[in-house]
């Protein structure tokens, strides 16, 4: 049975860089995230992913002979089978991708990749692979074993078609700098923590190579590791094995509308795609990594895409530790599962926070704002404790959450929407504040700098624009009840 392949975290895989339905290079984030309405959004949401500095140009890709122009020849000796007949590598102004080498129809199986030609964990050795990582650094520890041999590594032609950190842009690579512009993202604190985490099983695993792989260990640095961390993260798909790298599917590139993705058929043993439309023979053939919002997209690939329909911000509620009910107000919280932590305020947190998606109408049902966080916003305006007991005895009654239903005392039911309204306002503040800092760069100090100011911009433009669409709806909220 065929079943859609995921990537690192269960979603799908994809990698960095520019814009094919605009090619905006350098843009002022005050005038991305201003008050005036945005342009409407191109029809496809595509972000293609780089991974070669050069490029031919804005016409028909070339293709890619120096490096790649064999690949797929010998992919297909190595699989002993047909990998594609529809498809060949070659160069877009954005980099390595894949075109129609000749007509395709939707419907058709563009690409079948079997699996005896991907690589996975199980290449490593057993002392190796029992290490109490996870999947992405015993995949990374595979990736980095075959870099070390060079031209005697067996995956060598794949291996060299790869991009160099110099041309990936997730934010690992961010220098303090380049993170400072997105600080105000939950996407700046998930970077350090996700660097913590490599350092951390950077560690162990540099143990079990100094044992059993000196070779490969002699002289790595962090940095050494980091980069197939960051290639494993964009480019593999999960697995029966944990996690897989697809050779010649990885250099699909992304369009957020797409309806084809990558499948795997464990029963026949491939990966394969099937085309969701017709393609043009030279044009370059697309699939989606999912419905991933941006913050997503460029902490794990490395890349943005204007005005994203699936961005979302995750924020924090709490208790304020000077609230004479703070303990109760904790208790009924956790109790009732909702996610509430130790302090007052929203924050970009990751940890027990709520996600807000864009609220379509500010009229209408504020689809979009979670309901736990609109029952903690109720929980959080309450000043007696009798309140507390009622809402409590309420969602006994009921269908046992707490504060989903709007209180009966309207002028409490308005406090906490204001309440949770001044914070998200709060948030706005920031974000433009932030907006403010980022001078208009001219000319870029360098291609890369000119890349992520660009990936900064569209991120929090886009999270800018779910707070407020948020705002709006609870402004309406509490003037009409």
């Amino acid at each position: 049975m065929l079943c859609p392949s995921r990537l690192a975290k269960l979603r799908p895989l994809p990698r960095p860089l520019l814009a094919a339905a605009r090619r905006r290079r350098g843009v002022d984030l005050r005038c991305a995230i201003s008050s005036s309405p945005p342009p409407p959004p191109p029809p496809p949401q595509v972000r293609l992913r780089t991974t070669s500095s050069s490029s031919t140009g804005l016409g028909m890709p070339s293709v890619d002979e120096e490096e790649c122009g064999d690949f797929l020849p010998w992919l297909e000796r190595k699989a002993g089978a047909e990998v594609s007949p529809f498809l060949s590598v070659g160069k877009s102004a954005y980099g390595r991708s894949l075109f129609a080498s000749k007509s395709i129809r939707a419907g058709d199986s563009i690409l079948k990749v079997p699996f005896n030609v991907e690589i996975s964990p199980d290449d490593l050795l057993p002392e190796i692979r029992s290490c109490k990582v996870g999947n992405v650094a015993k995949l990374a520890a595979v990736v980095l074993k075959e870099q070390k041999m060079g031209q005697d590594s067996e995956w060598a032609p794949y291996i060299r078609c790869l991009p160099q950190p110099e041309e990936m842009h997730s934010t690992v690579f961010w220098s303090d700098e380049e993170l400072e512009m997105i600080k105000e993202s939950s996407v700046y604190q998930r970077t350090i923590d996700k660097k913590v985490g490599m350092e951390r099983e950077f560690s162990v695993l540099r143990h079990a190579l100094d044992c059993h792989l000196p070779e490969v260990s002699k002289d790595m640095k962090f940095e050494d590791f980091m980069h197939p961390c960051a290639l494993v993260e964009s480019r593999a798909w999960e697995s029966s094995k944990g996690y897989s790298l697809v050779p010649f599917a990885d250099f699909l590139n992304h369009d957020g509308l797409a309806k084809a993705v990558l499948l795997r058929d464990e029963q026949k043993q491939f990966s394969e795609v099937i085309a969701d439309h017709n393609y043009a023979p030279g044009e370059q053939v697309l699939i989606s990594y999912g419905k991933l919002s941006n913050a997503v997209l460029l902490l794990d690939f490395g890349f943005t895409i204007p005005h994203n329909i699936y961005d979302e911000v995750q924020i924090q509620f709490n208790v304020p530790l000077q609230d004479p009910l703070y303990e109760m107000k904790l208790y009924l919280l956790q109790r009732h599962c909702l996610q509430i932590t130790r302090n007052f305020g929203i924050s970009k947190c990751p940890a027990d926070s709520f996600t807000i998606k864009e609220v379509r109408s500010a009229k209408g049902k504020g689809t979009g704002i979670p309901q736990s966080l609109r029952a903690s916003a109720r929980v959080l305006s309450c000043i007696s404790l009798e309140e507390l007991n009622d809402m409590e005895e309420e969602a006994t009654q009921n269908d046992g959450r707490l504060g989903r239903r709007p209180l009966k005392n309207i002028i409490r039911e308005i406090q906490a929407h204001q309440l949770l309204l001044s914070c998200i306002t709060k948030l706005i503040d920031q974000y433009k504040a932030s907006a403010k800092l980022m001078k208009p760069t001219g000319c870029p100090a360098s291609k890369t700098d000119g890349i992520r100011r660009l990936m900064a911009c569209e991120l929090l433009a886009g999270e800018l624009r779910i707070l407020k669409s948020a705002a709006s709806w609870l402004g309406n909220y509490t003037t009409n009840l």
